[in-house]
């Protein structure tokens, strides 16, 4: 019995150790010299070093200060990553998206962006299409007392154009690019000075 034993024991030993241990840790310096950026999470600095999220997960952005994100399912949480998995003729659904509607729309520029009303199948899609972008300018350029000229200056150094899609602007790098900004100081307090 253990002539049939040894052997198995060994292969299993000898390919966990393989494939459990050699190969990993051959593909993390691979990828750690090659690509260390992606291999590292894709994270984004401030100007301090500070790492301020991922470029590939979206984050939550409260105010009218900042550009928002698609909606998350998960709350942005990357454990609970994925779509709501509300049908299109779930009340629940029709609900969120009118409240988000009538939070999110703008007097004299149309209808909201489908983008920022609808989440994206992971619930965490860091990117907006330009347009959607642009939907928010007058709101976060008054929040920010900014002329709206250099805030949509801003959106178009931070749309990125892909081989294979459509052109998309992240949203943690636009408002990290935004924070940098000196703001226009408010004509009511320019007044008092």
């Amino acid at each position: 019995m253990m002539t049939v034993l040894r052997p198995a024991l060994s292969l299993v030993v000898l390919m966990t150790l393989l494939t459990g241990v050699a190969y990993p840790l051959v593909v993390t310096g691979i990828a750690q010299v090659a690509f260390p950026e992606q291999a590292n999470g894709s994270l984004i600095r401030d100007s301090a070093g500070k790492v301020r999220g991922s470029s590939l997960i979206a984050q939550a952005f409260v105010g009218d200060e900042w550009f928002t994100s698609r909606p998350s399912a998960g709350a942005f949480a990357t454990v609970a990553s994925g779509a709501s998995n509300l049908a299109p003729s779930n009340p629940a659904l029709a609900v969120r998206v009118k409240e988000d509607a009538a939070r999110l729309f703008v007097e004299g520029q149309g209808p909201v962006p489908l983008a920022l009303l609808t989440t994206s199948g992971s619930g965490l899609d860091p990117h907006l299409p330009p347009a959607a972008a642009e939907y928010q300018v007058a709101r976060v350029a008054a929040a920010r007392h900014l002329p709206e000229e250099r805030v949509h200056a801003l959106i178009t150094a931070h749309t990125k154009a892909s081989l294979l899609g459509p052109p998309v602007v992240n949203v943690l790098a636009l408002n990290l690019a935004l924070q940098q900004l000196a703001p226009v100081p408010d004509a009511r307090q320019a007044s008092r000075n």
